[in-house]
């Protein structure tokens, strides 16, 4: 029996077990044709020679948690450091999924690439078992996908986003089966999956209303339509009314409670466990404007700011149509698919009113459009968050994550020549490949044999050096001040971060600007300081009679006591 249920199964579902797994290859084929493209392998990608400095401190703290159970010295900015543990300014939630990879294979500098590739991987085999697509919808993603740039770029570097992106495509394949099936337990999977979303990154709580939505609908359901009866059936109304209210409400006080819970664990993890960073990571004037100022006052206060704010974003816009402005060109991306989503979010929705008056089947129309209308409302959530809570320059790249998971809502959009998908993938082609030239900071970095050797030669320097110290750890004793930049008589000199990679495991680093250090540098509390050679900190560290450890023609490393 057992044996012929499978079989069963297996004719039912084959079709879409191929159509999960072409999807899984999708991350694979990206990966290889990227790297094919630019002469190199998989294998040749090497985190030291990349210029995201945010990729150290994340492959740092992975590295101290699967060896330590977490840093021995603080990651901090400015020597500021966590109220309870040795985590920097984001949330340690967002290294969980390369915690799971580091302890299960092990942790090195390929480790966050194989772990990216294989969450991307999984997240599309999932979302194809989950969604199901038909040909035409695979087809539509694997066009997309391979237009957007970004998925390459993610997978094939030391930042996080890969973990964010792939929850979500699990999320809406997660989505998309319970429109077509209610489930208890699928609606329980996607508030978890949106609560840890949240926990990763705070403007992700904007998906949490999707399952909010989903529960109180349900509840809602209960409700009988049609006319008044009387009697026994009246009765028997009266009792389904007040269950489907008592349900109702049920949903709603439930995912305030929800909603409550993750906010508090957000708010716990930022106030325990994050440094403060150089600069405020998020601005919230507009929000105390109405404290300060009343209602009134606050509400021209954050009128003037989403204007003035817009104009900018315009501006921006423009410089990056015509130019490839790297922010300019993803907030066009943005907007078109956001414009997209609202379009075709209100023809179906007029189409779903004309199928209920004339009694049709809408054939799925009402899930379709649920869709549309929650990542319509994340898409216009995240743009006032960009216009008033991040500065343009950094703000632009938290909406990839929305354009990698609105491709899976465009791709299920019903359309007969493609109008929809051509646009979007046109949109992607002219700002990521024609004026692909502004992302290089975004691009992945391979392996240079000088770049290599100076790395090998650094760390041998340190590993004679450097040990772990101290009986109450995280200590400073433990803290490497990484001095960003220094301002030299030939112009701004850089700090070469990237052989702090060869700090042993364990070791803080604390991120510092040059005045910082100038002015408190009798009283600083970090054992070790690397600062750009010949510079004038190097000079006074040589005056103070410290200890070199290491140096080359980007960086120097001194023991101060």
């Amino acid at each position: 029996m057992k044996g012929s249920g499978l079989a069963n199964w297996w004719k039912r579902e084959w079709g879409t077990c191929l159509r999960a797994v072409l999807l899984a290859l999708l991350p694979v084929i990206a990966c290889l044709v990227y790297c094919v493209g630019k002469g190199q392998g998989i294998g040749q990608i090497y985190l030291p020679a990349s210029e995201r400095n945010d990729e150290l401190i994340y492959y740092k703290q992975v590295e101290a948690i699967l060896r330590c159970g977490y840093p021995q010295g603080y990651f901090g900015f400015n020597e500021s450091h966590a109220l309870r543990l040795s985590f920097a300014a984001w949330s340690p939630v967002l290294m969980l999924p390369w915690v799971l990879w580091g302890l299960a294979f092990g942790w090195n500098l390929m480790s966050p690439v194989l772990c990216n590739i294989f969450l991307l991987t999984a997240a599309m085999l999932l979302y194809g078992l989950l969604a199901k697509p038909n040909w035409k919808q695979v087809g539509i993603t694997a066009f997309l996908f391979f237009l957007f740039l970004p998925f390459s770029w993610y997978m094939l570097c030391g930042m996080p986003e890969i973990g964010c992106i792939s929850l979500l495509i699990v999320f809406y394949g997660m989505a998309v089966r319970y429109l077509r099936r209610e489930s208890g337990l699928l609606l329980g999977l996607m508030f978890a999956l949106a609560g840890i979303l949240t926990l990763m990154r705070p403007y992700l709580l904007l998906f949490l209303f999707l399952p909010a939505y989903l529960w109180i609908s349900r509840g809602a359901g209960d409700r009988p339509e049609g006319a008044i009866e009387t009697g026994e059936a009246g009765r028997g109304a009266s009792r389904r009314l007040l269950r489907g209210i008592a349900a109702r409400w049920k949903a709603i006080l439930g995912t305030a409670a929800i909603f409550a819970a993750v906010l508090g664990a957000y708010a716990a993890i930022n106030f325990f466990l994050a440094a403060e960073y150089l600069e405020p990571l998020f601005y919230m004037d507009w929000l105390t404007a109405f404290f300060e100022r009343g209602l009134l006052g606050g509400m021209r206060n954050f009128l003037g700011s989403v204007y003035y704010a817009g104009v900018e974003f315009l501006r921006y816009m423009k410089q990056g149509a015509v130019s490839g402005l790297v922010s300019g060109a993803i907030f066009c991306c943005y907007m078109v698919m956001f414009l997209l989503l609202l379009y075709q979010g209100a023809r179906d929705f007029a189409a779903l009113r004309r199928h209920r008056r004339s009694g049709e089947d809408a054939g799925g129309l009402y899930g379709q459009l649920v869709l549309e209308a929650h990542l319509a409302f994340a898409f216009l959530g995240m743009l006032f968050a960009q216009l008033l809570m991040y500065n343009f320059f950094d703000g632009c790249k938290h909406l990839l994550t929305f354009l990698a998971v609105g491709i899976f809502v465009v791709a299920r959009m019903r359309t007969m020549y493609l109008k929809k998908a051509v646009l979007v993938g046109a949109s992607f082609a002219y700002f990521f490949f024609y004026h692909g030239a502004g992302f290089e900071a975004y691009e992945p970095d391979f392996a240079q044999e000088a770049v290599v050797e100076r790395m090998d030669s650094f760390t041998r320097a340190v590993e004679r050096n450097l040990a772990l110290t101290g009986e109450v750890r995280p200590n400073y004793d433990n803290v490497v001040i990484w001095v960003l930049a220094e301002e030299l008589p030939e112009g701004t000199a850089y700090t070469g971060w990237q052989y702090l990679y060869s700090l042993p495991a364990g070791f803080g680093i604390s991120c510092c600007t040059a005045d910082y250090v100038e002015e408190n540098f009798d009283s600083l509390l970090s054992r070790y300081l690397c600062t750009v050679p010949e510079g004038p900190i190097e000079d006074r560290c040589r005056l103070e009679g410290y200890e070199k450890i290491a140096e080359n023609e980007y960086a120097v490393l001194y023991r101060r006591y």
